[in-house]
């Protein structure tokens, strides 16, 4: 992990695409909770019971994520995110021409009822609703690319993913929602998932003020993104 902010009541860090954010029965490698335990030198309860953590990454998205340092910071930091009063900004690289170059994508998220391991657009599943806006558009040996800025209103796991295959926009690199023979392809050119937590906006624990950071995309999507024609 890499800091980007701390105080005595939160910390910010860069998560790096790979780097599984919470300890589970089903991962045995490093994690993000391990290395703040490490950090804070904290015991296995930690605060609130999980090192401070109030939020998550996907394994494979990098970006912004925010941690409590405090129990009262860890309270009032995770009743803002359950109150979905946080505003989170991602980049993701998406396959083809996203039109209308700014709108809402409102679609209810559940479990896929066939692969129970993906999440899926299910008629009376969870509401989830996605903001976005075009930043450019891309080609590439005669295929369609767009960067878009996404900004979830709700937080469904892998929202931002699903939304975007659903409508058959699947971002570039994904192992579960672009299909096995596109994610083939794509890894000859894309080493990983094309998305990135570029920025959270959220009220201070402390202060109550409002925070906002940014940070860019790092540098293996930028060289991506080189390889592209406008």
């Amino acid at each position: 992990m890499f800091v980007v902010y701390e105080d005595p009541s939160i910390l910010l860090v860069n998560k790096p695409s790979g780097l599984v954010v919470n300890r589970s029965d089903t991962w045995e490698g490093d994690t993000l909770e391990d290395q703040l335990r490490k950090y804070f030198s904290l015991a296995d309860n930690g605060i609130g019971g999980r090192a401070g953590i109030v939020h998550r990454l996907d394994k494979d998205t990098s970006g912004l994520l925010l941690i409590a340092k405090k129990e009262k910071a860890f309270e009032k930091l995770l009743s803002q995110f359950k109150n979905r009063e946080v505003e989170k900004g991602y980049f993701a690289l998406s396959y083809g021409k996203v039109k209308p170059e700014r709108g809402v994508i409102d679609a209810p998220i559940d479990r896929n009822p066939k692969q129970r391991r993906k999440m899926a657009v299910v008629e009376g599943g969870r509401s989830a609703v996605t903001e976005f806006v075009v930043q450019k558009y891309f080609e590439k040996g005669g295929k369609h690319f767009t960067l878009l800025e996404l900004y979830p209103k709700t937080g469904r796991t892998h929202q931002l993913r699903v939304h975007l295959a659903a409508f058959n926009h699947a971002l570039v690199g994904d192992p579960l929602y672009s299909g096995d023979k596109r994610f083939r392809r794509d890894k000859e050119w894309c080493p990983r998932l094309f998305l990135h937590a570029f920025s959270l906006r959220f009220r201070h624990p402390e202060t109550g003020e409002f925070e906002y950071f940014e940070i860019g995309l790092p540098e293996e999507l930028l060289d991506v993104l080189e390889g592209l024609v406008v």
